[in-house]
């Protein structure tokens, strides 16, 4: 029996362009979540991936959601949203409540005062985002980039239950 193990496959090394392409949406990619954690946390005193937190709240039905699925929303480990809710907490713009049926779960309540800040940052966020983002793209650009950024997101989303997704780390 030959145990000697097969050559390893040559990887399929990026292309000029490809590598081009994919140094460019790094390095936009940074300096966009940059450019937004910045903005936010000059006028609304949190961060980016709060902003997004309160967003989602806002959005939920009896603006409400359990912590699991606030995770796998905003595709971060249990332990930085448990952190995440403990600092909005503290600022009063969310509460948890147990969840009545299942002892262990927890919900994230987006409060009245949560409510209100979301309200007065969001001009200033869209505009951000517009000013950093969509002004600079063509109609075309954006559909583009929209159908592509799509099919990526499928491709990378896990299908498998057993998969090593961050919300459940």
């Amino acid at each position: 029996m030959n145990t000697a193990s097969a050559p390893a496959e040559e990887p399929r090394w990026l292309t000029d362009e490809e590598q081009r392409t994919w140094r460019a949406y790094m390095h936009a990619a940074t300096l966009l979540e940059d450019h937004l954690d910045r903005q936010l946390q000059r006028d609304a005193g949190m961060p980016h991936v709060y902003y997004g937190l309160l967003v989602q709240l806002v959005e939920a039905p009896r603006r409400r959601l359990r912590m699991t699925e606030l995770a796998m929303n905003a595709k971060i480990t249990r332990s930085r949203l448990s952190h995440a809710i403990a600092r909005l907490e503290k600022n009063g713009w969310v509460r948890r409540e147990d969840c009545p049926s299942d002892r262990r779960g927890q919900f994230a309540v987006l409060t009245d005062e949560g409510h209100e800040i979301l309200r007065q940052a969001a001009p200033g966020h869209v505009s951000a985002v517009r000013q950093a983002f969509f002004d600079r793209l063509t109609p075309e650009q954006n559909q583009a980039l929209g159908d592509a950024m799509r099919v990526i997101a499928e491709g990378l989303q896990p299908k498998d239950a057993g998969a090593d997704l961050p919300w459940l780390r």
